[in-house]
């Protein structure tokens, strides 16, 4: 008889609905700011190095996460086409995460290495000069277009008060390290190191 009470009191049922929620989601959520797995780096993950930093800001810029995910999930028809799954550990220097859930073209959590520099520019120049049936929009100006050297040390400051480990040395070397590079050597060097670190760990 108890819950006919509940299921006729509008307000106490919006209540208990709200506390069945509630004590849910901690009971989920709140394990994984303890746990290793989701907190600690794996073995030979490095923060991005400025031109790698750049590339990436580019990449979030561009909206290349719309439609690529970075996240392989554990299921093996995953694995098989594009390697270990994605683990916390890889992503913990990620502000803000990229994993997604859209896949218009291929995940790219693995992509670093898979092909060459100079095939990497060629897709983005034209994607159909490479892949003829691509649906992705090209990037001619990434080829002209050069990196404001002066804001990349602020980007590893910013990113170093949230638990970046960049270096003093780090950061006074980016400006430098990024001068005159043009957008298109940045997004290579960022897509040529996704996913590195497990990639070929089985």
């Amino acid at each position: 008889m108890n819950h006919e009470v509940v299921e006729k009191n509008l307000g106490l049922m919006i209540a208990l609905i709200i506390v069945a929620i509630s004590f849910g989601a901690l009971v989920e959520i709140v394990p994984l700011f303890f746990s290793k797995q989701v907190n600690e780096p794996v073995a030979g993950l490095k923060p991005l190095n400025a031109l790698q930093l750049e590339g990436r800001d580019i990449y979030i810029r561009e909206g290349c996460h719309v439609c690529h995910t970075q996240m392989i999930r554990p299921f093996r028809a995953e694995t098989e086409r594009y390697g270990h799954y994605s683990v916390a550990g890889e992503h913990v220097y990620e502000h803000p995460f990229l994993w997604g859930s859209k896949r218009t073209g291929p995940d790219l959590a693995r992509v670093g290495g898979r092909y060459s520099d100079d095939w990497h520019r060629a897709h983005l120049y034209n994607p159909r000069n490479v892949v003829p049936e691509s649906k992705m929009p090209s990037y001619p100006w990434l080829f002209t277009a050069k990196i404001d050297h002066k804001i990349t040390p602020k980007r590893m400051e910013a990113l170093r008060a949230v638990g970046v480990p960049y270096t003093d040395e780090d950061i006074a070397g980016a400006s430098e390290a990024v001068k005159g590079k043009t957008e298109i050597e940045a997004m290579v060097a960022y897509l040529q190191q996704l996913g590195t670190v497990l990639k070929n760990k089985r």
